[in-house]
């Protein structure tokens, strides 16, 4: 399965009120994401705001298509949005660039 990392920046005013908000993802929102194809996904938070996110997917640009498809995440990009540093206009989920893997231990 490929593995795809991201990172995105939240606003370090905000750190505790996102965390709080992954704590309780719509269930909706989660059964949205499995029927895309996302598995194994996994957001880590730094203290400074460094987001990472990690998520196998056979192919990432179709299933962040299909969820960009659904109504359910059209809302919760809308509500986590102001989370975000930096979006420009984007939708949170728009800005998830791949980092490129450097070294896999499998």
């Amino acid at each position: 399965m490929p593995r795809v990392a991201f990172c995105l920046q939240i606003k370090r005013e905000l750190l505790e009120e996102y965390k709080e908000r992954h704590r309780h993802v719509w269930p909706e929102m989660q059964d949205a994401l499995r029927e895309t194809g996302w598995r194994n996904y996994s957001l880590f938070l730094r203290d400074d705001g460094l987001l990472f996110g990690y998520v196998e997917v056979e192919n990432f640009a179709e299933s962040t298509a299909a969820m960009a498809r659904t109504e359910v995440n059209a809302r919760w990009q809308r509500e986590m949005a102001p989370y975000f540093e930096s979006l420009e206009g984007q939708a949170p989920d728009a800005a998830m660039v791949p980092l490129p893997e450097v070294f896999h231990l499998a």
